[in-house]
Parts: C-alpha cells; sequence; structure tokens
C-alpha cells in the first residue's frame, strides 16, 4: 500500500513507523519534499529510492548528494539518514524501505549469505548513489521503480512481483559493489554517526527544556566545541539551529492538530517568548502561527467559514 512519509522517532532517533507487515515487511512511501523535509531517522530495514521530479540534497552518513530526476539511492541498514529539496519548485521521491529478511529468508540461505551479509556487514558502505547517466545505473532504478509500483497498484499476485524486484536490485547492487574498488573504512564518520544518534535523541526528547549547546554535548560525552564540529560535518547545521527546527516542526504539527492557544504551544515546544516564536514561526513558513493554523484547517483551494 503506498503512502506519504511521515517519519517519526524515538528518543534515539530510530524511526517508529512499522514498514509494511511482519509477514511482508517492505513499505512504499512518496514523498514531497515541497511540502516537507525527511528529517534526520534510521531504521534497521534497507532503503531504496528514486528521484522522480525536481532534485534533492539527500544526506545518507556524512555525505550529502544533490541528486536530480532519475537518481536513484541505497541506505544501509541502521545509517542516519535524512533529504531535503535541491532547489525551488516540485520534488517528489519514490521509496522503498524493506527488511532484509524479505530477500535474504533466513540468515542460513544462499540468498543472505552470497548477497545480503556482503551489502549489510560492511560498515564503510553506508551509501550508494547511482546517477541517471552512468552506465548501467538504469536496470538498478528499473527495479526500484517496479517494486515500488507493485506495492503501490497491488495487481494480484503482487508481493511476487514486489519481491522479485527488490530481489534483482540486491543483486545489481551486489555486483556494483564487486566491481568497485575496496574503500577504506571512515573510522571518524562512523563515530559521529554513533555520537549524533545520541545527540539527536537528546534533542528530541528534551527539545520543550531549555536545552544548550553542553547539554546535547554532555548526551554523547562530548565537549561543546567537539559537538560543534560534528554537527557541522554530520548534520550540516549547528545543533542551535537543528533544535530551533525541531522546535518549530513540533509547534506545527500542535497547531495543526489542536485548539491550543498559540502562547501555550510556544511555551510547550521551548519558546519562552511568543514574539520570538511567531517571527520565527513566519520566517520558516511564511505564515504566521494562527494562519499557519487556519490554512492547514481550510486545506488548498477551500473556503475559511
Amino acid at each position: 500500500m503506498l503512502s506519504a512519509c511521515a517519519t517519526t522517532v524515538d528518543r534515539d532517533h530510530r524511526e517508529l513507523l512499522r514498514h509494511g507487515t511482519a509477514a511482508f515487511p517492505v513499505g512504499c512511501y512518496h514523498d514531497d519534499l515541497h511540502q516537507a523535509d525527511v528529517i534526520w531517522h534510521w531504521h534497521e530495514e534497507l532503503e531504496a529510492g528514486l528521484v522522480t521530479q525536481g532534485s534533492a540534497l539527500v544526506t545518507i552518513g556524512s555525505r550529502t548528494e544533490h541528486l536530480r530526476t532519475g537518481d536513484s539511492f541505497f541506505i544501509n541498514t541502521g545509517v542516519l539518514h535524512a533529504a531535503r529539496p535541491g532547489q525551488a519548485g516540485p520534488c517528489r521521491l519514490h521509496s522503498l524501505v524493506f527488511h532484509p529478511r524479505l530477500v535474504g529468508g533466513s540468515p542460513e540461505s544462499v540468498f543472505y549469505q552470497d548477497y545480503l551479509l556482503p551489502l549489510t556487514a560492511r560498515p564503510e558502505q553506508q551509501n550508494l548513489v547511482l546517477r541517471a547517466e552512468a552506465p548501467g545505473c538504469g536496470p538498478v532504478a528499473a527495479a526500484i521503480e517496479a517494486a515500488w509500483r507493485a506495492c503501490a497498484q497491488e495487481p494480484p499476485h503482487f508481493v511476487f512481483a514486489v519481491r522479485a524486484a527488490l530481489s534483482d536490485l540486491v543483486a545489481l547492487l551486489h555486483d556494483d559493489l564487486a566491481r568497485a574498488p575496496a574503500a577504506g573504512i571512515d573510522r571518524r564518520a562512523l563515530r559521529d554517526a554513533e555520537r549524533i544518534k545520541a545527540m539527536l535523541g537528546c534533542i528530541h526528547s528534551r527539545y520543550a527544556e531549555p536545552l544548550t549547546v553542553a547539554d546535547i554535548a554532555r548526551s554523547a560525552a562530548l565537549s561543546p566545541s567537539e559537538c560543534l564540529r560534528c554537527f557541522r560535518r554530520t548534520v550540516g547545521r549547528t545543533p542551535t539551529r537543528y533544535l530551533r527546527d525541531v522546535r518549530l516542526r513540533q509547534a506545527a504539527a500542535l497547531l495543526a492538530g489542536t485548539g491550543m492557544p498559540v502562547a501555550e504551544v510556544a511555551a510547550r515546544c521551548g519558546f519562552d517568548d511568543v514574539s520570538y516564536f511567531t517571527r520565527t514561526f513566519r520566517a520558516q513558513r511564511q505564515l504566521t502561527p494562527t494562519a499557519f493554523r487556519q490554512a492547514s484547517r481550510t486545506g488548498p483551494g477551500e473556503t475559511a467559514p
């Protein structure tokens, strides 16, 4: 079944969304990054995606890639990632998040041992970006789109079509990695990823508090200066900027989903000055909190009573 991807995370920034079912562990999503970014998160499942319109800045681990229409990507298990528009205008992704057992079966199977294990057990292989114009990338994009369409449209016996297309994808990725020169393990990037998971967990569990950079740094046993460097290397923003964005995202959810007074929304999201909250919210959303609430309830093309 096709879904819009609404990412929610726990205090360690692990995604809470269940992808598919226990019997058929795959989720099929369409993301319109023009409407909302994909926030930083990670999951145990593998993810494959294709840019179908516009361009996107996809960050996987410590690398950010500017992907354009037709480019595809693969994200390994347990790797932090996020996405945002690469330019003004529509930006759409087709993505699938699937558990390795859907393709690999039991850990003793030849599928798991010869194809999945080499893919998932390489700590240096956090990401794989395939450009539309590069030789051999067409079949990868075709496999992703075939699996996505079968999952979205659910024709008769679609589960076989989804699994077959994802199996083709894993085989193609396996061959691509086999041809690629061995990459050295970036120990700093792996260390930064673990530190960022801890610090993002701190921010998302304590955003309503008067949180300082020192507090965030302490959650990963770092100095404030190293916290700043780690955030800039990995997230591309300061922890203070990221904290503000989390607070504004939470405020938008409360404004759209509750009748809570604006002052209370501000307080619950860590803003102790309503005027500052209103200015900051308007700068990011181009609407005041009250106007945003009204727009979210009337929807596009409707008229407020």
